[in-house]
């Protein structure tokens, strides 16, 4: 049975930067795209940027184009997230996800077809 565990996150000025890290157990990680998702206070839940199986297809959502890169390493069964410059609206709970089929490429916009979710980790862009 996949689980999912995020860690990395913290307390960062603006302008600063943090890596996020979602390591899989259970399950080898290599079988299934994988998103990063958050939700600040008061609001839904939003894709930030997505993985396919291989890596090669990424896709983020515009808020945080040419900030933000997602990668993963198979052999390490982990999937991270560079976030530089860092600002205020970034502040939320950061979910990684594994997609619930093989496909080819990967989708923000379906998170319903995200099936497995790690606990969260805070992220919080203040001065």
């Amino acid at each position: 049975q996949l689980q999912l565990v995020e860690s990395g996150g913290g307390l960062v000025q603006p302008g600063g930067s943090l890596r996020l890290s979602c390591a899989a157990s259970g399950s080898p990680l290599h079988y299934y795209p994988v998103g990063w998702f958050r939700q600040a206070p008061g609001k839904e839940r939003e894709g930030v940027s997505c993985t396919s199986i291989s890596g090669t297809i990424t896709n983020y959502t515009d808020s945080v184009k040419g900030r933000f890169t997602i990668s993963r390493d198979n052999a390490k069964n982990t999937v991270y997230l560079q976030m530089n410059n860092l600002k205020p609206e970034d502040t939320a709970v950061y979910y990684c996800a594994a997609y619930g089929v093989p496909i080819v490429g990967c989708y923000l916009a379906t998170m319903s077809s995200y099936n497995v979710w790690g606990q969260g980790t805070q992220v919080t862009a203040s001065s």
